[in-house]
């Protein structure tokens, strides 16, 4: 009976023992699957938040349709490049009217007419380019010489504002196309509920989503190419003020130069 109750008493400590480990394996099993699945939610959770702002507006104008998308990126690519053109030419047309004139007023001085028409032929830009016709009409009479001055300064002018109302072009066409996108995607958004005979919200999002993103590329085409308008008109109005302003100064020495 004594030896009975020892082999129950080993084969009880053994069970315990067994299930003991097997308890301890199970609660080390889960708990290194917690920390698998946390590790991978916290790897996954920066590879979401590392999509940077260019993968973003990809993925967006992919998910607006090549349509109207493409063309309204068609009119960014169009009007910067205008726009970076006209930069590029009115910076180049800009003079240092100030040291023009004086330049201008000391050959007047020193060599006469020639001299005068050499220093406006060795400077660049329209209000050299004023000068020297004001200059070539001398001998024609102040009255002459005003015209000329008149006249080539509208012609600068032009060349000034070249291009620039492709521009505007530009500002108006992208909202509209993608106003026009907007009503597109609502046509089909209402087609697909037609044709399903009933209204689910993911029968809607699809065309709604399209609507909504074909609107604000083309708002966010518009307020670019109209920050560089605003810069290019108001570079215009500047070298135009210089141009009216250089136009007197010359009359103003073409007179004291006859007399």
């Amino acid at each position: 009976m004594k030896r009975l109750f020892s082999i129950l008493a080993i084969a009880g400590t053994m069970a315990f023992g067994t299930v003991n480990a097997n308890a301890y394996t199970t609660t080390s099993a889960a708990t290194a699957t917690v920390a698998t699945v946390t590790q991978e939610d916290e790897s996954a959770a920066p590879a979401e938040e590392t999509l940077g702002f260019h993968q973003e507006l990809k993925k967006r104008f992919i998910e607006g349709g090549p349509g109207f998308m493409g063309i309204v990126l068609l009119c960014l690519i169009l009007g910067l490049a205008i726009a970076i053109e006209r930069i590029i030419f009115l910076n180049l047309s800009t003079t240092n009217t100030k040291k023009l004139t004086k330049n201008v007023e000391d050959a007047l001085q020193s060599g006469g007419i020639e001299a005068a028409k050499e220093v406006c032929r060795n400077t660049k830009g329209p209000v050299a380019s004023i000068f020297y016709q004001g200059l070539d009409r001398h001998d024609e009479g102040i009255d002459a010489a005003e015209k000329a001055v008149v006249a080539y300064g509208g012609v600068q002018m032009g060349q000034l504002e070249k291009n620039v109302s492709w521009i505007s072009l530009f500002i108006a066409l992208a909202p509209m196309l993608g106003f026009m996108g907007t009503v597109i995607g609502m046509i089909q958004a209402f087609d697909k509920i037609e044709a399903a005979g009933d209204m689910q919200p993911s029968l809607v999002a699809g065309g709604i989503k399209v609507a909504l993103l074909t609107t604000v590329f083309g708002l966010i085409v518009a307020i670019i190419l109209q920050i560089f308008y605003n810069y290019i008109i108001a570079k215009i109005d500047s070298i135009v003020n210089d141009m009216e302003d250089a136009s007197i100064t010359l009359m103003d020495m073409l007179i004291r130069y006859k007399k």
